[in-house]
C-alpha cells in the first residue's frame, strides 16, 4: 500500500488550519509528507508520463460491515451521478461538472476521460477479515471486485477500525500489481460517524481543533455517509488523474498531492481554514451542498487544483 500517513507537520497543518478537514487523507498516492525542500517547490501538479484511465470504467462498490439500505443508495446515486462524465456536457452544479474539472489533465494527456458506470455491489456484512483491518487487507478486499477497466472501491462501516483511520487519514487509493487477471485500481473510504467525525466529516460535524462554527446541515441527513462522498470524491479525483503512481500529482512519487488533496478545506468560493466557503443551501431542509445528481440527490465535494491556472476549482 506503500506511505500510510502525513508527516507530523502536515497534520499540525491540518488540525490548526483546516480543522481536520475532511480530506485529511493519505494512500501509496495520495499521502502529504512534505519536506521542508520540498514545501519550496512551486505549486503546482504536473503530469508524470504514467498511464491514465481509458474508455468504460466500471466504478465496484464493496460494503463491509452494517450499512444500511439507505445509506447503500446514496453511495450508489453518488456513483450513478459520475456515469454522464466524459461526455463533453457541463450543467452547472451537478457532479457531471464537477468531475469535468478534472477534463484539464486529460487533454494535457491528449486523452479523454474515462466513460463510469456503476458495477457491482458487493455486501459483505459480516466483515469477512474481521474489524481491524491492516493496509494489506484493503487490497485483499478491493480484489472482490471485478479485475479488468475497474475501480472497486471499499466503504468500511463506522465500527470497522482501518489501520491511519481517523490518526493520519479518512481514505485511501492505490491499484493492484499487474497481473494476467488485469489491473485495477482501487479505493478505501470509512464511515467516521463513531469514531472521528470532527476529522473526516467536516463540514458537517465541529472539528476537533480550530474554529467552532456551527455544523453545517449533511444534504443526505447522515454525517457519515455525506462525509463519505466527500472523502470517496477526492479519492476518486485521485485515481483519475493518478491512477497507477505515475500520473498528475505534485511533490514526491510516494507521497503526492493529487487533484483534490492539493485543495483541502475548499467547497466553495471564499474559502478559508474553518470555512467550507459560499454553497447553495436546500430551503427546505437548510443543507449545504453544491452539486446535484442522480435520483435528486445534492452532494458536497471538493474543489479541484486546475493545473493551468495553479488554484483551486470549484462548482459555487
Amino acid at each position: 500500500m506503500g506511505s500510510s500517513g502525513l508527516s507530523s507537520r502536515l497534520c499540525i497543518f491540518f488540525f490548526f488550519f483546516f480543522s481536520f478537514s475532511a480530506l485529511l487523507i493519505s494512500s501509496s498516492m495520495a499521502a502529504r509528507r512534505l519536506t521542508e525542500a520540498e514545501d519550496k517547490q512551486p505549486l503546482t501538479i504536473t503530469y508524470h508520463k504514467g498511464a491514465l484511465l481509458s474508455g468504460p470504467i466500471s466504478i465496484n462498490l464493496i460494503w463491509y460491515g452494517n450499512f444500511t439500505a439507505a445509506q447503500r443508495a446514496v453511495g450508489s446515486d453518488f456513483i450513478d451521478s459520475l456515469s454522464a462524465g466524459g461526455n463533453g456536457k457541463q450543467q452547472l452544479h451537478t457532479v457531471t461538472s464537477w468531475l469535468s474539472l478534472t477534463d484539464k489533465y486529460y487533454s494535457q494527456a491528449n486523452s479523454p476521460l474515462p466513460r463510469f458506470t456503476n458495477g457491482d455491489q458487493i455486501l459483505d456484512g459480516d466483515c469477512s477479515l474481521g474489524k481491524s483491518l491492516k493496509n494489506a487487507d484493503i487490497a485483499a478486499l478491493a480484489a472482490k471486485g471485478r479485475r479488468r477497466q475497474a475501480i472497486n472501491v471499499l466503504l468500511t462501516a463506522d465500527d470497522v477500525a482501518v489501520e491511519g483511520f481517523c490518526m493520519s487519514r479518512c481514505g485511501t487509493h492505490g491499484s493492484s500489481p499487474r497481473s494476467k487477471a488485469g489491473r485495477f485500481a482501487f479505493i478505501w473510504v470509512g464511515n467516521s460517524a463513531v469514531q472521528c467525525p470532527g476529522q473526516c466529516a467536516w463540514p458537517f460535524h465541529q472539528p476537533v481543533y480550530g474554529p467552532q462554527t456551527p455544523p453545517l446541515v449533511a444534504p443526505n441527513g447522515d454525517v457519515g455517509v455525506d462525509g463519505m462522498i466527500i472523502n470517496l470524491a477526492s479519492m476518486i479525483a485521485g485515481t483519475i488523474t493518478n491512477p497507477f503512481g505515475n500520473g498528475y500529482f505534485m511533490g514526491p512519487a510516494e507521497a503526492p498531492l493529487e487533484a483534490a488533496t492539493a485543495c483541502p478545506g475548499v467547497y466553495g468560493s471564499g474559502a478559508y481554514p474553518g470555512f467550507a466557503g459560499e454553497l447553495l443551501v436546500d430551503p427546505a431542509t437548510g443543507a449545504s451542498y453544491n452539486a446535484g445528481g442522480a435520483h435528486g440527490r445534492k452532494f458536497l465535494l471538493p474543489a479541484i487544483f486546475d493545473p493551468s491556472t495553479t488554484s483551486c476549482s470549484t462548482l459555487v
